[in-house]
């Protein structure tokens, strides 16, 4: 079992950054492939971005890429999402999950295994 707790969502203007943590219980974690997703009001989940065990690959959503960053820190248990450029179509619900297989269905939520709780972003224009 691994628990994940999002933290670092809040309220901030159009043009802005923010920077999300996703701190893990276990210090198994880098055995884990990481992913940020995300819901908006209304919506369904959707992909953001994933990191492999190691940090070596990641992978975007376009509606993200060159403005988002994800990293990790495995000696810290963490992965991080840099948010810069924040759009009013950012705002959403933010969530990490882990991934234990690391296979190729990153952008499929059924593909991890445990979730947080989810941290809220609002972006005002």
């Amino acid at each position: 079992q691994v628990q994940l707790v999002e933290s670092g969502g809040g309220l901030v203007q159009a043009g802005g950054s923010l920077r999300l943590s996703c701190a893990a219980s276990r210090r198994t974690f880098s055995r884990y492939a990481m992913g940020w997703f995300r819901q908006a009001p209304g919506k369904g989940r959707e992909f953001v971005a994933f990191i492999t065990r190691t940090g070596g690959v990641t992978y975007y959503a376009d509606s993200v890429k060159g403005r988002f960053t994800i990293s990790r820190d495995n000696a810290k248990n963490t992965v991080y999402l840099q948010m810069n450029s924040l759009k009013p179509d950012d705002t959403a619900i933010y969530y990490c999950a882990a991934d234990r297989d690391g296979g190729s269905s990153y952008r499929n939520e059924n593909e991890y295994d445990y979730w947080g709780q989810g941290t809220q972003v609002t972006v005002s224009s």
